[in-house]
């Protein structure tokens, strides 16, 4: 149905963006630059997501069809791959890699583009995201041409949110407080967890099929 792939979209890929997640990493990225040079970067961080997300989403099949991969096994690994990321926001690990990632970012001496690296990439455009599209482009191509458009519709959805949560990083840090970010954070890990076990269980089904 639809609406159930819709949902099963939104959910993976709210959950491994983790745009709330984001806010106090780019306010702390972007401590410094002037109002106008932040909204420059949180744009072109989104835009680039979108661009490296969306490639994956639209081709990354072709080239697991191409290394000789196929979907089914993919589906395994991929949500192994997810797993462990729920894993790790249940036990609140994630942000602190995601932290240290920023971190080094931030203390590397040399000029870098902050809205590609690590804003875009790993922090929202990662492993787990680009994994998580691939896999919903593959039952995508399974149905009809709407769900592909529902899959580019939903990445870019939640990317504008992520936009503007960097937007208003700092009222949303204060808002949230430590105790309701662990919280969420915790909540999601355990969903995002239900869903890996589902994709797995579908990838094996699929080798057993063929």
């Amino acid at each position: 149905m639809p609406i159930d792939y819709l949902l099963n979209a939104f959910t993976t890929l709210f959950v491994t963006i983790d745009p709330l997640g984001l806010a106090p990493i780019f306010a702390a990225v972007t401590v410094g630059l002037t109002p106008a040079a932040r909204r420059r970067t949180a744009i072109r961080s989104v835009i680039i997501a979108a661009l490296v997300l969306l490639a994956f989403a639209f081709f990354g099949e072709g080239l697991l069809g191409t290394l000789g991969i196929t979907l089914g096994a993919f589906r395994i690994a991929g949500g192994l791959m997810l797993f462990w990321i729920g894993f790790e926001m249940v036990f609140e690990k994630r942000t602190l890699r995601k932290l240290q990632t920023a971190d080094k970012a931030a203390a590397d001496p040399v000029d870098h583009d902050l809205a590609a690296f690590p804003l875009a990439v790993p922090l929202m455009a990662g492993p787990g995201s680009i994994t998580a599209v691939i896999l919903l482009a593959g039952e995508a191509r399974g149905g009809e041409w709407w769900l592909q458009a529902m899959l580019a519709g939903t990445v870019a959805a939640i990317l504008i949110m992520c936009l503007f949560i960097f937007l208003l990083a700092g009222m949303i840090e204060k808002a949230l407080g430590t105790t309701g970010r662990i919280i969420l954070s915790r909540l999601l890990g355990v969903l995002l967890a239900a869903l890996a076990v589902q994709f797995i269980v579908d990838g094996v089904r699929e080798l057993l099929v063929v």
